[in-house]
């Protein structure tokens, strides 16, 4: 039950947290104070939110794609705008297919997709061990999740037959990474964040892989961002993959979705939303004549920061 907090307890609060540096302090205070059992609780959250801890850590648990998300301390925080990246995933795939996510952090993105369509076989896979424990508890019974690095732990009887596959890998240029807010250097897993020199890195690893996975016509689905679009439709490419990229400006979000050539597997399914906010945002596809990062932190209540 929540706390009973007075508008004199409230208002001292979103004081504190607006000075603390929160820009939606209103919003975190009513979050907060809606997610304390007592004022001791209510009090303690404060104080970690106040020195720096990412909201979603104090409470516990992210919004998105319309689940509340568990997300633990050191795990990689969901951004809403990966909701794009769900979405379009959920208008290529049928029910029933075989998804992989890797890179899986939290399991956001396939535990989203699992409850937009029914049967898909999914597997999940992340190299940090507090990511792993995190994604089994969100997936639960809607699929399984492997600990280690990239496809490595995947069950090698999914070669040639995974229809989608979700990568949210790293993309933030390791030079960039001391410029990302607080929240993220400090509270995250560099590894959830490091995309290496350009911030290619763990693309172009998933790229080489990804042909022997994908199933004709399978889809291999990556958040970038846009200055980096063209350079990820292009390492895409070079692994044999056709390539396009969608954006959403609502969501200041880009997606590359690489298909392996080859009849597709089975019909796919029309574009289907996976929340209000991802359905309410327009794409569109950029159009190239060549074949935000991961570190900005959004609030449950706001969705991502610019």
């Amino acid at each position: 039950m929540p706390v009973h907090a007075s508008p004199l307890v409230v208002s001292s609060l979103v004081a504190r947290l607006r000075a603390a540096g929160c820009v939606f302090a209103e919003d975190e205070a009513a979050l907060l104070v809606s997610e304390a059992a007592d004022p001791a609780r209510l009090a303690a959250m404060a104080e970690r939110r106040i020195a720096g801890l990412p909201l979603e850590h104090v409470l516990g648990w992210a919004e998105f794609g319309g689940l509340r998300v568990a997300v633990d301390p050191g795990v990689f925080v969901p951004r809403r705008r990966t909701e794009f990246l769900v979405r379009q995933a959920a208008g290529l795939a049928a029910p029933g297919a075989v998804v992989v996510d890797l890179c899986c952090g939290s399991g956001a993105l396939g535990a989203a997709l699992a409850a937009t369509l029914d049967g898909i076989e999914l597997h999940a896979s992340d190299v940090d061990p507090a990511a792993v424990r995190c994604a089994r508890r969100n997936v639960g019974a809607a699929g399984r999740v492997h600990e280690g690095d990239l496809f490595e732990p995947l069950p090698g009887a999914l070669r040639g037959r995974v229809e989608i596959l979700l990568a949210n890998v790293p993309y933030v240029p390791t030079d960039d990474v001391e410029l990302l807010p607080p929240e993220a250097r400090v509270h995250e897993p560099r590894v959830a964040l490091d995309g290496g020199a350009d911030g290619l890195d763990v693309l172009r690893r998933v790229a080489a892989e990804a042909p022997r996975w994908l199933a004709p016509g399978g889809h291999l689905l990556v958040e970038t961002s846009e200055r980096q679009a063209s350079r990820a439709e292009e390492t895409v490419a070079r692994a044999g993959l056709v390539p396009r990229v969608v954006a959403s400006d609502e969501l200041y979000a880009t997606v590359v979705i690489a298909t392996r050539p080859g009849a597709p597997p089975r019909p796919a399914a029309p574009d289907a939303p996976v929340s209000p906010a991802a359905s309410g945002s327009r794409a569109h596809t950029v159009r190239r004549t060549a074949a935000g990062p991961r570190g900005e932190l959004p609030t449950p209540s706001t969705g991502d920061s610019p």
